[in-house]
C-alpha cells in the first residue's frame, strides 16, 4: 500500500486530486494495460484501477525495486555491481568487528564484579575431578574449566574470559547466518545488534556455565545447514556431525535441536537432502564423540534421569505455562525485539523467495514445543534465538529497502540501544548492590524467577554470587580452633555443591582439606577416606545430628546481607558417628 502511495504521490504531480487527468498516469496505463486509450473520466478510472488492483500492486513493488536500485547506484558512482557488493561486505564486515569488540569489552566489565556464581564454583571443583562424565551435566564444562585453570588461572576475570569470547562468537555467527539468508549490511548488524542486546542472552555469556557456548553448537548446525541447503556440498555433513557431537557433550539439550533440524527436513521439500551417505557418515561422528558419556551413564544408572525426576518431584523449578513462559522470553529477550524475531518466523514460513529455508523455522518450532512439553526453564530457548534474529533482520532489511525508511531505522535502532542500555543492569552485575535494589526498585522491574527458593535483596542469579569467601572464613574459624592432631581426621561436610565449591576453592588459603558432600557429582566423589569421628558439618538440623552423633554444638553462624537466604545457616562440630561414614554414605545421596 505505502509502494503505491508512493508511486501515486510522484506521477500524479499537478493532478492530484484528478489523477485520471494526469498525461503520465495516462500513458502509464496505456502501456501498462495494453489499451489503445486510457480512461478519461474518474468512474472508468476507478473501476479499471479496482479491477486491475492485483497487476497495479506487482508493478508498484517492481517500481520500488527499481527505485531502490537506482539509488544505490546514485550512492555508488563508478563502482560495478561486484565492486558495489564488494564495498558492502567490506562495510558489513567492520561494522560486526565493531559490534562484536563491544560485546567483549561489556563482559569484560561486567565480569569481574560481585563474586563467583554457585555453578561457577561447581564447575572448578569437576574440573579437578576429570571424568567422562557428571551427575548433571556430560563432561566438556568441567574440561574447558580444567583449560582455562591451567592456563590463564581460575580468578574471576580468567573463568568468565572464555563466556565473553563465546558471546562474541555468536554474534559474528548470527550475522553470518543472516548473510547466508540474503542479508547485507543492514540485516547482518541488526541481526547482531538484537543478540547483544537480549538481557538473557548478557547474562548467560557473563558467566562460566554450560549456557554461555550452547548456541555456538546449535546455530553452527544450523549454518553448517544452510551451506548443504544452498551449495549442495554434502561433504559438510561431517563438520556437522563433528560439531553436534561436541555439542552432546556440552549440554543433553543438543539432541532436540538436532532433531529439529531433521524434522524439518522432512516437513519439506529438502526431505531429499537425508538420503546423502554423508548425512549416515556425519551421524556416525557425532554418535562416536557421544559414546564416551553414553557409557558413563550406563554405568552409573543414568544419573542425569534420576536427578531431572527428583527435581520435578521436589517442585523446586517456578512452573511455567505455555503462555507465561513466551511473556517471559518476550521480556529476557529484549521486548522490542519481539518485532524481529516474529519477523524471523514469518520468513521462513511466508518468505517464497526463501522456502527452501523453510525446514529451519520448522527446527525452532519443534525445538520450542518440545522444550515447552517438558519441565519448561526460560533460558532453555536461549540458544534458539539468534536463528530468528538473523532471518528477522533479513526480512526487516528488505521491507525498510522497499519502502526506503531510512529515518525509521535510525529510530528503531537507537530506541533499541537505549532500552537495552536500561535493561542491562538487570542481567550483569554493572551496578553496586545497593544500587541495584534502589534501581530495581524505581522500575518496579526484576528479572522472572527461575526456581521457588525465598530470595533476599538480590535476585537469584546475583545473590548466587555473593557469600561465598565470607563462609569459608567462618567455616575455617571453626576448624582452625581444633587441636593438629583433631584437624587432620576432621571431615568438612557440605549440604549442597554451593558451600563444598567454595570450600574447595577458598579454603586453601585458610588452610582448609577438601570437603565431602552427597549433593550431585560430590556424592560420586565420597567421604575421601574420612571416618566421621570428627567432622564440622555446614547447615546441619541439630535433631538430626544429635541422633547421627555422639556430640555435637554450634560453632558458628553463616551470613551475608545479599546472599540467598537458605545460605544462612549454622555451623556444628560434631563428632563420634555412631555408624562408619563409609557405611552411611549411600543415605547422604542429594540429586535435586
Amino acid at each position: 500500500m505505502l509502494s503505491a502511495l508512493r508511486f501515486y504521490w510522484t506521477a500524479a504531480k499537478g493532478y492530484r486530486l484528478r489523477p485520471w487527468r494526469s498525461p503520465y498516469i495516462r500513458w502509464r496505463m496505456e502501456t501498462f494495460f495494453g489499451l489503445e486509450a486510457a480512461p478519461r473520466d474518474a468512474r472508468t478510472f476507478f473501476r479499471l484501477t479496482w479491477r486491475e488492483r492485483a497487476r497495479l500492486m506487482s508493478f508498484f513493488n517492481w517500481a520500488d525495486v527499481r527505485r531502490g536500485e537506482m539509488q544505490r547506484k546514485r550512492s555508488s558512482p563508478g563502482l560495478s555491481g561486484a565492486a558495489a557488493e564488494e564495498k558492502t561486505a567490506v562495510t558489513a564486515t567492520g561494522l560486526i568487528l565493531f559490534l562484536a569488540v563491544c560485546k567483549f569489552l561489556i563482559h569484560l566489565y561486567a565480569g569481574r564484579h560481585y563474586g563467583y556464581f554457585v555453578d561457577e564454583l561447581y564447575y572448578l571443583a569437576c574440573s579437578r575431578h576429570l571424568a567422562w562424565g557428571y551427575v548433571d551435566q556430560p563432561p566438556l564444562i568441567a574440561l574447558v574449566t580444567w583449560i582455562v585453570r591451567h592456563l590463564i588461572g581460575e580468578s574471576l576475570p580468567a573463568i568468565r574470559f572464555l563466556p565473553a569470547l563465546a558471546g562474541v562468537c555468536e554474534v559474528t555467527l548470527t550475522a553470518v547466518i543472516a548473510r547466508e539468508l540474503g542479508g547485507n549490511r543492514f540485516a547482518q548488524g541488526l541481526a547482531a545488534l538484537a543478540v547483544i542486546v537480549a538481557p538473557g542472552i548478557l547474562l548467560a555469556d557473563n558467566l562460566l556455565t554450560m549456557n554461555a557456548f550452547e548456541p555456538l553448537f546449535w546455530m553452527g548446525c544450523a549454518y553448517l545447514l544452510l551451506r548443504i541447503i544452498k551449495t549442495g556440498n554434502q561433504r559438510l555433513w561431517i563438520w556437522f556431525g563433528l560439531l553436534g557431537g561436541i555439542g552432546l557433550e556440552n549440554k543433553y539439550s543438543m539432541m532436540i535441536f538436532g532433531a529439529g533440524l531433521i524434522v524439518g527436513l522432512l516437513l519439506t521439500a529438502q526431505r531429499r537432502i537425508l538420503a546423502s551417505r554423508w548425512l549416515w557418515f556425519g551421524g556416525a561422528i557425532a554418535f562416536l564423540l557421544f559414546l564416551p558419556n553414553l557409557l558413563w551413564n550406563i554405568r552409573h544408572h543414568f544419573p542425569f534421569i534420576e536427578l531431572q525426576r527428583n527435581i520435578r518431584n521436589s517442585g523446586r523449578d517456578v512452573a511455567l505455562g505455555p503462555l507465561v513462559f513466551f511473556v517471559q522470553e518476550l521480556f529476557v529477550m529484549h521486548p522490542l525485539s519481539l518485532l524481529i524475531w516474529l519477523s524471523g518466523l514469518w520468513f521462513f514460513f511466508f518468505s517464497k523467495s526463501r522456502k527452501q529455508f523453510r525446514a529451519l523455522g520448522w527446527a525452532w518450532v519443534f525445538t520450542a514445543v518440545v522444550i515447552v512439553t517438558l519441565n519448561p526453564r526460560v533460558y532453555y530457548l536461549f540458544p534458539a534465538f539468534p536463528l530468528l534474529f538473523a532471518a528477522g533482520a533479513v526480512a526487516w532489511e528488505r521491507w525498510f529497502a522497499r519502502q526506503n525508511f531510512t529515518a525509521w531505522k535510525v529510530a528503531f535502532i537507537s530506541l533499541l540501544i537505549v532500552t537495552a542500555t536500561i535493561l542491562a543492569p538487570l542481567a550483569i552485575p554493572v551496578l553496586p548492590p545497593e544500587k541495584y535494589v534502589a534501581y530495581t526498585t524505581a522500575l518496579h522491574l526484576n528479572p522472572p524467577a527461575i526456581e521457588t527458593h525465598k530470595v533476599g535483596p538480590l535476585p537469584q542469579i546475583f545473590a548466587d554470587q555473593f557469600g561465598w569467601e565470607e563462609m569459608a572464613a567462618t567455616v575455617a574459624g571453626a576448624f582452625n580452633s581444633l587441636p593438629a592432631d583433631i584437624r587432620a581426621k576432621t571431615a568438612i561436610f557440605a549440604q549442597n555443591y554451593g558451600q563444598a565449591g567454595a570450600i574447595d576453592l577458598f579454603g586453601p588459603k585458610f588452610g582448609l582439606p577438601p570437603t565431602i558432600s552427597g549433593h550431585q557429582n560430590y556424592f560420586l566423589w565420597g567421604p575421601r577416606g574420612y571416618t566421621g569421628e570428627s567432622m564440622i558439618v555446614l547447615a546441619g538440623q541439630p535433631d538430626d545430628l544429635n541422633r547421627r552423633f555422639i556430640s555435637c554444638q554450634k560453632v558458628a553462624t553463616v551470613y551475608h546481607p545479599y546472599s540467598m537466604p537458605y545460605e544462612h545457616f549454622d555451623v556444628f562440630y560434631c563428632r563420634g558417628l555412631r555408624q562408619p561414614l563409609e557405611e552411611i554414605w549411600p543415605q547422604v545421596k542429594k540429586w535435586d
